[in-house]
């Protein structure tokens, strides 16, 4: 009977999600680039670094469609608690004009 109560109360379709310490660390990125096709979405986080006229793709992350727009949700909802929690957060007038294209629609983020 104990055990009967037990599951019950485990959510059904929880994930062990494993971070190594080397992930954990993370990457720092001020940079973002978006791309996508008709099937993916890819991201490209970027240092770049003042006065340097070379930036470093530090991470990539392609992702399909659906899940896109997962993360845009999630960032929305993410950015609502930050500021609810510690005020607006100001955006710079600061934008930069790239002229890259890499052969498809771009976002900058």
């Amino acid at each position: 009977m104990a055990e009967d109560n037990k599951k019950k109360q485990e959510p059904e379709n929880q994930i062990n999600i494993e971070l190594s310490e080397e992930m954990a660390e993370g990457v720092y990125a001020n940079l973002a680039m978006i791309a996508h096709s008709n099937s993916e979405f890819v991201i490209d986080f970027i240092r770049l670094m003042p006065g340097v006229p070379k930036a470093k793709v530090k991470s990539r992350v392609i992702i399909t469609p659906e899940h896109a727009k997962r993360l845009l949700v999630a960032l929305k909802d993410n950015i609502k608690k930050y500021e609810d929690s510690f005020g607006h957060i100001k955006q710079t007038d600061d934008s930069y004009n790239f002229p890259m294209n890499f052969g498809g629609t771009i976002g900058e983020a």
